[in-house]
C-alpha cells in the first residue's frame, strides 16, 4: 500500500521561505514521477512542480518558476519542495503525488495522471 506523508507547512510572512517534505512508502520509488500540487480555498487543484524518476527533468508552473525547487532523494524516499520568496497567492493546501511515467525522464503535469496522493499540508502566507 502506497503512503505519502507531507510535512513542513505553516504560516509565514510574504518573502519568507518554507520547505515541504513528502515521505513515500513506495517499493519502486525510483521509477515514479513525483510532484507537488496545491489547492487554494475555492480553487481547483493546480500543478506546482514535478520531477522525473531519474531526477534529470523537472517542470514548474509559471507562477512558481525561479522561486520553488523540487528535489528527490531515493534513499530515503523523500521528495522536497523548497519555496522561497513566498507570496500571499501561494497560500494553499499542498499535496504530494506519485505517478508512473513512460520513461525515466518523464514528467506528468495533470493531476489525473497521478495514482497516489498525500493528505496535504497547509501553507499560509500573509502580507
Amino acid at each position: 500500500q502506497v503512503q505519502l506523508t507531507e510535512s513542513g507547512g505553516g504560516s509565514v510572512q510574504a518573502g519568507d521561505s518554507l520547505t515541504l517534505s513528502c515521505a513515500a512508502s513506495i517499493q519502486a520509488f525510483h521509477q515514479d514521477v513525483m510532484a507537488w500540487f496545491r489547492q487554494g480555498s475555492g480553487r481547483e487543484r493546480e500543478f506546482v512542480a514535478a520531477m522525473s524518476p531519474s531526477g534529470r527533468r523537472t517542470s514548474y508552473a509559471d507562477a512558481v518558476k525561479g522561486r520553488f525547487t523540487i528535489s528527490r532523494d531515493n534513499a530515503p524516499r523523500i521528495v522536497t519542495l523548497q519555496m522561497n520568496n513566498l507570496r500571499p497567492e501561494d497560500t494553499a493546501v499542498y499535496y504530494c503525488a506519485v505517478g508512473r511515467g513512460r520513461t525515466s525522464d518523464s514528467v506528468l503535469l495533470n493531476s489525473g495522471q497521478y495514482d497516489h496522493w498525500g493528505q496535504g499540508t497547509q501553507v499560509t502566507v500573509s502580507s
